[in-house]
């Protein structure tokens, strides 16, 4: 686990820097628009390119050096950085800007990702899957607690530039970490090795190995559709947040200061336990969890709702996401596992991308119309989400989370999926 847990640290770094830049950025824009579409549109040109590239970075990660990949997707990160600080310093920063270096980005972390995923399971024991994968949710959600209530603090004292410039500190300290240790490569057989590869067959072999494998099929096709409710509801958080507030960018990091304690203390809970025997379990009811929270998030209109529900819902990530990661571990020999997970990847980055694009427009032009005083949905919801500022939005965010609720409850209806893991063979069972 030394290895892991060094990365771990440069990687919980970048994470922090970057979430504080990101923070900074949305209440830049919002500033500047006031539209819940100009901040969705963020994920949707992040997701774009990585839809694209995923095919071809299962490919790359399965047949070249995973260290360099790593250190490629960091190094292009910090790249990106500085050129929307110059833009920034210049004053000649404008949206289009950050959707043209969010898609150069994702392109890049996407082949990062895979690599640092399909490495797991090759520098820790089995056992230890369920726990490697909760450390570094432990890192996602310690950065949720810190880089919002920073970032909203020193948004107003060293302004956008200041926290650009800290996240470009993180990301050379990731970098570093990655250069000084030793990560181990999987075998590639013989005639792997002296084959020439034919590109379409090997773009589609991750399809065809979960094609194969019905249950997997069944796993992917659930985490797609909890994804996709999921990112509507995600490009939707900040919005309603700040229009109930009238732009309060220290409530919007107080509120995910929760999220990430929330995160931070389900992922403990994980590291020490080990997760469910029984993974597919946790997925499920993480969902179910996640979902009812956020229904009563997206009720509520002040931070004694906000803060507990978010609370609530960040507890269950660790739990779905630690127990969805490990199933797939099991199941997948490591030297397929870069296609594998491309593919996986990119069913689910395509639902995320879709969730964000409609996410915005709904919001603006038919739910917050709808929401004012004199509304067609006011007279029957007006009760319930006011009509002010931000009720449109939030009645779409309760709906988003209604369906994440019956996406975990209808998995225990489908046996494909609630037996996967005695369907499924274990990889080593499996070649």
């Amino acid at each position: 686990m030394r290895t892991f847990l060094t990365i771990w640290i440069g990687q919980t770094a970048s994470i922090l820097g970057s979430k504080m830049s990101s923070f900074a950025l949305t209440i830049w824009v919002w500033e500047i628009t006031e539209q819940t579409t100009a901040l969705a549109l963020f994920g949707f040109f992040s997701q774009i390119p990585r839809i694209l590239i995923a095919p071809f970075a299962g490919i790359i990660v399965d047949r070249y050096n995973r260290k360099l990949l790593m250190i490629a997707g960091d190094t292009i990160a910090g790249l990106s950085t500085i050129a929307i600080l110059f833009l920034y310093l210049t004053h000649n920063l404008q949206i289009w800007h950050l959707y043209v270096a969010g898609s150069i980005t994702g392109t890049f972390e996407q082949i990062q990702e895979l690599a640092y995923s399909a490495t797991i399971s090759i520098m820790v024991p089995e056992k230890q899957y369920s726990r490697a994968s909760s450390i570094g949710f432990l890192a996602n959600y310690g950065s949720n607690i810190m880089a919002p209530a920073l970032a909203g603090s020193l948004y107003y004292l060293i302004s956008l530039a200041g926290i650009l410039t800290i996240d470009l500190i993180t990301f050379i300290l990731a970098v570093t970490t990655v250069l000084f240790v030793h990560i181990p490569q999987p075998k590639i057989t013989e005639t792997a090795q002296q084959s020439r590869p034919n590109i379409l067959h090997e773009i589609s072999f991750g399809f065809r190995y979960i094609a194969k494998r019905p249950s997997l099929l069944a796993l992917l096709l659930s985490a797609s559709l909890f994804w996709f409710a999921h990112d509507i509801g995600a490009a939707l958080y900040s919005p309603m947040i700040l229009a109930r507030t009238g732009n309060d960018a220290r409530v919007l990091g107080t509120v995910a200061s929760a999220a990430g304690i929330g995160g931070v203390i389900g992922a403990l809970i994980i590291t020490g336990w080990g997760g469910p025997k029984r993974r597919i379990n946790g997925f499920l009811l993480g969902m179910v969890g996640a979902g009812a929270s956020k229904i009563v998030f997206g009720l509520g209109q002040t931070l004694f709702i906000w803060i507990p529900a978010q609370f609530c819902s960040s507890v269950n990530f660790p739990l779905l996401g630690s127990s969805y990661d490990a199933i797939w571990l099991a199941k997948v020999k490591p030297a397929v596992q870069g296609r594998v997970f491309a593919t996986r990847s990119m069913l689910m980055m395509l639902m995320s991308a879709l969730g964000y694009l409609i996410a915005g427009p709904l919001a603006d032009y038919v739910f917050e119309p709808a929401m004012k005083p004199q509304g067609s949905l006011a007279p029957i919801f007006g009760g319930i989400f006011g009509t002010g500022d931000g009720a449109g939005v939030a009645l779409l965010y309760v709906i988003s989370s209604i369906c994440l609720l019956l996406v975990g409850l209808s998995g225990y209806a489908f046996r494909r999926l609630r037996d996967v893991e005695t369907l499924v063979a274990d990889r080593d069972e499996d070649f």
